[in-house]
C-alpha cells in the first residue's frame, strides 16, 4: 500500500461564531484541526423562536428589491 496515500485526521473542534456558545459545540475527526459554523443549535432561529435575518453580502436587500411587495400609488380622481 502507497505510504502518504490517506489524509491525516485530528481530533476537531466545531465552533460557532454567534458568541452565546463562547467554545466548542461538539468534538469529531476530520482532516482540519478547527470548523468553524455561522450557526448552531443555540443561536438558529428554529430553535430559539426569535427571527434573526443573517445578510451576507447585501441578499436580503437584493431578494427584497426583485421580490417584495411594491407600493401602490392612489392618484386621486378629478
Amino acid at each position: 500500500m502507497k505510504k502518504s496515500f490517506h489524509p491525516k485526521y485530528y481530533k476537531t473542534d466545531v465552533i460557532c461564531n454567534c458568541g452565546e456558545n463562547r467554545g466548542v459545540i461538539f468534538t469529531t475527526r476530520s482532516t482540519v484541526p478547527e470548523i468553524k459554523v455561522e450557526i448552531c443549535s443555540l443561536c438558529h432561529p428554529y430553535f430559539t423562536g426569535t427571527q434573526k435575518i443573517i445578510d451576507t453580502a447585501g441578499r436580503v436587500e437584493k431578494f427584497n428589491k426583485k421580490y417584495g411587495k411594491k407600493k401602490i400609488e392612489v392618484t386621486p380622481e378629478k
